[in-house]
């Protein structure tokens, strides 16, 4: 072992491995009651969302993959999957050849309002009725700290 690593205190170490139990623990429970709902996996779910807050229901492949933080092969898989099901379309892009769009499709909108009720209550029975008011405000505020950190530090 290097003698120079700044290990975790105590503190450090509990806090960090409840927050990666919470995460892995909470990501699990919601993927899994979205898919057996909804029968939309967590990725379909993200990116059904991400399009559904654009007023034109598409973005380009690389907005997309930046919204959502997906590798472009990735995104390109998950689309190719979404695509055969229905839920999303590839438009080619007129201004630049290279480029292409991801389109929610009328069958992807229903999805999404089929899923988006049930996501939602079971986020607020798995979070949010565990927490106060209080607990959510330091929660969204701690959050948005450390995301303005993870995009500045390399």
């Amino acid at each position: 072992m290097n003698d120079d690593t700044p290990w975790l205190s105590p503190r450090e170490q509990r806090s960090w491995r409840a927050f990666v139990r919470l995460n892995q623990k909470l990501t699990a429970r919601l993927g899994s009651e979205l898919q057996s709902q909804s029968k939309l996996s967590g990725p379909d779910f993200a990116i059904l969302v991400a399009l559904t807050d654009e007023p034109s229901g598409r973005l380009r492949f690389q907005e997309l993959a930046k919204n959502i933080d997906f590798e472009q092969s990735r995104l390109s898989h998950q689309i190719a999957r979404m695509i055969k099901r229905g839920l999303v379309a590839r438009e080619e892009c007129a201004e630049d050849g290279r480029g292409a769009f991801v389109t929610i499709t009328e069958q992807g909108v229903e999805a999404i309002e089929v899923a988006a009720p049930l996501h939602v209550a079971a986020v607020r029975r798995l979070l949010l009725d565990a927490i106060s008011p209080e607990d959510l405000d330091a929660l969204g505020d701690i959050a948005a700290r450390v995301l303005r950190h993870l995009e500045t530090t390399p």
